[in-house]
Parts: C-alpha cells; structure tokens; sequence
C-alpha cells in the first residue's frame, strides 16, 4: 500500500554533521575501504616536500529547518542507482547483487528487468550505474539504449569495473528486459580487491561522449600511472572506443581512453547546466573532495590529500604541489558523497542551479552553490539513514535511494 507522511528535514550546520566513514560497511575512512599502506611515489615523481597543515574547514551559518514531505514508493534490495528513462515516469533502480527494477512514479508500481550481466557481488561490488541517451526522449518505455556498469569477475582472484550497451524493450504492465547486451569497456587491470571501483557513468550534454569514472582500486600508485586506467576518469565514444582529442591520445592504449587522472574512488559524476564536468570524490580519512574535472588535470592522489591515511601518518597537501589540481570544495570531517545532480526544476526553486548530493555516513543532502569555478556547501539536510542516489524526476521533485538491504525510493515535495 503507497503512504504518505510528513517530515522535518533539519538544515545542519556543516560542523554537526560528522562522518569518517561512508560507502561500504564496517572500516573507517570516508569510503568504507579496506586500509592500506603507506604511499610509494611513481618513479616519475619527485619527492613531495613536507606535509602543509589543511585548515580547519569553516561551517555554514545554521540554516532554518526546511519543510519537506517525504514520500515511500517501494523498497530495494542493496540499491545503487537511480535514473530516469529520459521523457518518462519510470524510474530504473539497481540492485547491486544483480536485479533491477522499475518503478512508474505516478501511481507506485514495480517491475522487474531482465537479461542483466553476472556480476561480481562482494564489498563495493556488483550491479552498478544505468545511463540513457538523451537523444532517444520518449514518452513511453518502449525501446531505447540502455547503458550500465558493474563489477566483473576475472581470472584467478581478480575483478574489475565494466560498462556494457544494450537495448531496453518494455511492456511496463509487466517486465522489461535488456537484449544485446554487450561489454564495450572495461578497467585495466583487474586486481584483487573489491573496493574503489567507481564505474560512474556520466553522457556529455551533446549527446557524443560516455564519461566513465574508473577507481584506484585501493591500490593508489596506479592513479598515477597512466599505462592503465585506474584511478582515473575516461572518455569515450558511445560505442566505448578512445574518443578523439583525449589529451593521451598519442601514446596509444590505455592511455588514449584518459581524460583526468589521480582519482582516488569518484561516486558522483555529473555536468553542470553550463556544461562543465564535475565530480564527487572519497578521500581517505577525510578530505572528501568536489571537483570541475578539466581535460589532462592530474588531481595528485595518493601524492596530495586533504585528507590523512587510516592510521593517522599525514599526506602532504594540495597546497604543497602547485602543479597537482587542487579540490574546489572538500570536506573533514568526511561527508562520504553518492551521487549528486545539478537541480533544474522549479519544484525547489531555492535549490536551483545548485548541485544536490547524497550523503552516505554524512545521512544528509548537501547543498552546494556555485559561482564560477567556485563551490561553497550552503546546507545540509538531515535523513535518517545513509542516501545513496538521488535524481530528479520529470515531475521537477527530488528522488533519493537510502542505502543498504531495505533501501527505500524517497519522493521529496514541498511540504
């Protein structure tokens, strides 16, 4: 049965709203990830000088507590993506065992997809990231290009991040299902390890190019090297070849797939209105980062931090490294972000132009301004449990995925 019921979601201050730890379950840190030891610099490196302390972050002013209803519309088994098949009221969701359903917002109900790949379902792995065409807008399901990522099992003891394009054909009275579905990318190399795969999907604005987010794997000197690509963001056509003018492209393969480079675990990748990229990152513990992402730019991890090691030894500072690119915005104490969106509805129109990102440990959508080049958190509202998604619907309102076994789809209106 739908319900509906009303809640106070507080806007907290940035200094009340703690988290060490975020998107996977049991260690600290701000991504969850298993610890790892200290940092060996590429040999192409010189020695950093010596850590420059990060000052201490300044909250936002207190903000007045925002009205907001909150509505259900069903529960999910391990969620970890949302989207909207674009000029329609369906709602994809991903099941990070291997499931998928979707849900018409309109009146509540569930479906189910098929012909999905198998998936390596363990740690941060598993089903990940579904994209659309914006070019193929309908009004109804039928049948469209699907994009999605997920971990994939390799040889020996080994795993890796994939991509994969197919073609959704719906009944959405029943199921819809996934045909042709075939692997167009995938992260080299695969390592053992079940952390930092990232895998998320973002479709330039003109319709052109898949840019795809690809972790360090928790191997971090990798993201310094780039004769693979782990820790690092690519760019390809949309049928997952190297695209054209990729700032690498001479060096051939895999370097000619990378656009920026010295990622660390990037959970949130969207473009801004005016068409910039943007990122949102896991630093270690602390110095959770937000990020314009610029063609060739070297974002220094596990060079640079804002952040320090799990056990406490520091990492010298973007400050320390003028040639490394430093975060716009970042955040200690952790806000461990999922995904995010740039607001464009009229629903909320003091949220418009700003991004929206979902918080995991941090229980919380923070509210990010932008000015230029510039990011500054103006607010955060407080949940109940650990946000995972968020998307916006056709209908202009704000739909968020809580984490965890019994995710639930959250519908936020005005209250």
């Amino acid at each position: 049965m739908m319900f509906s019921k009303k809640f106070q979601l507080i806007a907290l201050p940035s200094f009340l709203a703690i988290g060490l730890a975020g998107c996977g379950g049991g260690s600290s840190g701000s991504d969850g990830s298993a610890q790892t030891g200290g940092v060996t610099l590429p040999p192409t490196q010189s020695p950093a000088p010596s850590p420059t302390p990060t000052p201490a972050p300044t909250p936002p002013k207190p903000n007045v507590p925002l009205a907001l209803q909150k509505d259900p519309i069903g529960t999910f088994a391990n969620p970890w993506a949302v989207s909207f098949a674009p000029g329609t009221s369906f709602a994809f969701i991903s099941e990070r065992a291997g499931t998928m359903k979707f849900v018409d917002i309109r009146n509540g109900q569930i479906g189910n997809v098929s012909g999905l790949p198998d998936v390596d379902f363990r740690g941060q792995g598993g089903l990940g990231d579904i994209a659309f065409l914006p070019s193929e807008a309908a009004s109804s399901l039928g049948r469209r290009t699907i994009y999605l990522s997920w971990a994939e099992a390799g040889s020996g003891d080994t795993r890796g991040a994939a991509v994969g394009r197919g073609t959704l054909i719906c009944d959405p009275t029943t199921t819809c299902q996934i045909e042709a579905l075939t692997v167009i990318w995938r992260q080299e190399p695969k390592v053992d390890g079940d952390g930092h795969y990232s895998h998320k999907i973002a479709i330039s604005p003109d319709g052109k190019y898949l840019f795809v987010s690809s972790g360090d794997r928790q191997k971090q000197t990798p993201a310094q090297d780039n004769g693979n690509t782990l820790g690092t963001i690519v760019r390809l056509n949309l049928d997952g070849s190297p695209a054209t003018g990729n700032p690498f492209a001479n060096r051939g393969g895999p370097a000619n797939q990378i656009w920026s480079f010295g990622h660390r675990n990037i959970l949130g990748l969207q473009f801004a209105p005016n068409g910039s990229l943007w990122a949102a990152e896991h630093g270690p513990r602390g110095g959770d980062e937000f990020n314009r992402i610029e063609s060739g730019a070297n974002y220094g991890w596990p060079i640079v931090s804002e952040g320090e090691h799990y056990d406490g030894r520091p990492i010298p500072s973007h400050s320390s490294r003028s040639d490394l690119k430093a975060p716009t915005l970042s955040w200690t104490p952790a806000i461990a972000p999922g995904d995010f969106i740039f607001y464009t509805g009229t629903a909320f129109n003091p949220w418009r132009g700003d991004a929206l990102i979902a918080g995991l440990k941090s229980k919380a959508i923070i509210q990010v301004k932008l000015s230029g080049d510039t990011a500054t958190e103006t607010k955060r509202f407080a949940f109940d449990y650990r946000l995972r998604d968020i998307a916006q619907g056709p209908d202009g309102h704000v739909y968020v995925i809580e984490d965890g076994d019994n995710g639930r789809l959250l519908k936020l209106t005005p209250g």
